[in-house]
């Protein structure tokens, strides 16, 4: 069981410079916080005026609260289309932590009526990331080089109607 927090903007400010914010000392995993650069480009959306509720980011903490990982959502929606990205401390890979924090991300962005597609990018090398969202039920639709001449393949989660507004209703009844 885990549980998505968001990042509170005090602690992306911290996480920008490469650091650990103090609240979390003890309880959090090498491994587990987004880089400094995830840090900022949220603090640079949201003080631009985007929607903190896009482009923050949330820890991923287990059951005992420790920090484990970490996801969000890259930017606000686009032609109906949101980017997720996530990352799970070394120590906690392969136990369906990924899976759980994407299927949260996918009922959140679905939850929205600004969104029919989530989009995952993911290195072609990365064998497990591949495996969990194929596991979901993402299906590959292209591949792109990023700035780093890193080869990343796209993966789209695509929620038809029907299949949307169940999501929707299921979500809010459990709200």
């Amino acid at each position: 069981m885990i549980t998505l927090e968001p990042i509170p903007v005090d602690d992306l400010v911290v996480l920008s410079k490469s650091c650990l914010p103090t609240r979390l000392a003890g309880c959090t995993l090498d491994g587990a916080l987004p880089p400094a650069i995830v840090a900022t480009r949220a603090l640079q959306q949201i003080s631009g005026g985007k929607s903190a509720a896009w482009c923050n980011n949330f820890y991923i903490r287990d059951a005992d609260g420790a920090v484990i990982g970490g996801c969000g959502f890259k930017d606000e929606p686009c032609s109906g289309r949101v980017e997720i990205g996530y990352s799970v401390a070394p120590d906690r890979r392969n136990r369906g932590v990924a899976t759980s924090a994407i299927e949260i991300l996918a009922r959140l962005a679905f939850k929205s009526a600004e969104v029919y597609e989530v989009l995952a990018k993911v290195n072609e090398l990365n064998g497990p990331s591949t495996r969990v969202v194929q596991k979901l039920g993402f299906t590959k639709v292209g591949t792109e080089v990023n700035g780093g001449n890193e080869v990343l393949v796209q993966w789209i989660l695509r929620a038809d109607p029907a299949e949307q507004n169940h999501l929707r209703k299921a979500i809010v009844g459990a709200e």
